[in-house]
């Protein structure tokens, strides 16, 4: 009898074992692929290795600016694709050496769940039964394909996955839904210089986060060429043919050597069992601030809740549902949970923006600066200015921060610190900040609200 079963080794799942493991539980751990889960094997980790690569391109193609001048300047696509896979297999050591670190048993295949009741579960995995006083539901999410005419069966189409197993660069690329995932990607082609077209359904890009930011982002991309259709929703696929209607109803077509799926990701319900346990689930898995689901000793985490499909968000959530299960009292708030875009320049995001404030109704100040008040932004970002814009409350605490500009995802954890911690004006003001540093945009930002 195990004292905790896991199924799922995404960035959930693989925290969780760790922290139950380090407190010595007994667990086991199910992943039918590779640990790491989506984020290291086909998401943040992968993608990021590629933007980095794309990034070194760009700098070095625009070394003009900065006084250095390099000539015969090339990429090597397979290179930078077996780059990605050499970073993402040396962390999946990593994540290895902590499950044998730290005693968790760690089982390859596919994960059943046969049963159960609040004493125990029963799972199989392959012709193995284990049981275990807890369990653990970390499957994550899947790319959403919607049902467009033509989807099926056509390789032009890739979703996070395929687009990531490509060792040839694209001739052109058309991508479906101007999200995170769809930016990163847009970004990463078009600093190949690959012909990009984003085709979304919304008004603007990256919705959800600060409206201003994600205009300014748009415009940035399209003066580097990609080509926006917003407010355009696809209607059928042919071939490498997008065929899509705009917002005065009128139809278009456009032809992709190869077409990207990301309009979302959906939680992972099926195909391990969840019906044979009284769970509710609802646009996934419910659970309470503990990670509890409606079954006692029957806990959730990550995508698969469907509530934030971030790896981060799952990892802390993974933290606070065993610490929950060993009766150490904890609980998962989402008020400060980062977004960010590694684009270039990048996006970072914490707390409410103004378009959220002001829907729910509450009263807030901002300071909004370029970045270019931090010298260090100045000095390593030629021709960029960039955004910084500050929310806060009636009191004076940290309501919201929102970045433009590159580095911005190494300091936005201040922000977080910030809200998480409730911390006013003052507080933060009387910090000092190392000097010169991009971060020190925050304390300029702060002085514009004392």
């Amino acid at each position: 009898m195990y004292d905790l079963a896991i199924i799922g080794g995404g960035p959930a799942g693989y925290v969780a074992a760790e922290n139950a493991g380090a407190r010595g539980m007994k667990v086991v751990l199910f992943e039918k692929r590779e640990l790491g889960g989506v984020c290291l094997n086909e998401g943040c980790i992968p993608t990021k290795t590629l933007l980095y690569s794309a990034k070194m391109y760009d700098h070095a193609q625009g070394g003009k600016k900065y006084g250095i001048t390099a000539e015969g300047v090339a990429y090597d696509y397979k290179k930078i694709a077996d780059r990605k896979t050499k970073v993402v297999r040396k962390l999946i050591a990593g994540i290895k050496m902590k499950m044998e670190h730290h005693n968790v048993e760690v089982v390859r295949g596919d994960a059943f769940i046969e049963g159960g009741n609040e004493n125990s579960i029963a799972i199989s995995c392959g012709e193995q039964r284990y049981e275990a006083a807890k369990l653990l539901i970390c499957t994550g999410s899947e790319a959403f394909v919607p049902p467009i005419p033509g989807v099926q069966d056509n390789d032009a189409i890739l979703t996070n996955r395929e687009i990531l197993a490509l060792t040839t660069a694209p001739e052109s690329m058309v991508i479906i839904g101007g999200g995170v995932i769809g930016m990163e990607f847009a970004s990463f082609y078009n600093s190949l210089g690959i012909p990009v077209t984003v085709i979304e359904m919304l008004p603007e890009i990256l919705g959800g986060l600060d409206k201003e930011i994600s205009e300014m982002l748009r415009g940035i991309y399209a003066k580097k060429g990609v080509k926006f259709c917003l407010s355009c929703k696809v209607t059928a696929i042919e071939g490498d043919t997008v065929h899509y209607t705009d917002s005065e109803g009128e139809s278009h077509s456009i032809v992709g050597d190869k077409i990207l799926m990301s309009v979302g990701r959906r939680p992972v319900l099926t195909g391990f069992g969840l019906e044979n346990i009284p769970v509710a689930v609802e646009r996934g898995i419910r659970v309470n601030e503990k990670m509890q689901t409606t079954m006692p000793n029957v806990y959730a985490a990550g995508d698969v809740t469907g509530f934030s499909l971030l790896a981060h968000t799952a990892s802390r959530e993974g933290e606070v549902a065993v610490k929950n299960m060993l009766g150490i009292e904890d609980k998962m708030e989402y008020n400060a949970i980062p977004g960010i875009v590694y684009t270039n320049p990048e996006v970072s995001s914490v707390g409410l923006t103004e378009e959220q404030a002001q829907a729910q109704g509450i009263e807030y100040r901002m300071s909004k600066l370029p970045m270019t008040y931090a010298g260090r932004f100045v000095a390593e970002n030629e021709g960029q200015t960039g955004l910084c814009k500050i929310l806060t409350d009636v009191e004076n605490r940290v309501l919201g921060v929102h970045l433009l500009g590159n580095t911005s995802s190494e300091f936005i954890c201040a922000a977080c610190m910030a809200i998480t911690n409730r911390l006013t004006i003052d507080n933060l003001r009387r910090t000092v900040f190392p000097h010169p540093t991009a971060c020190e945009i925050l304390k300029e930002g702060l002085f514009e609200l004392a």
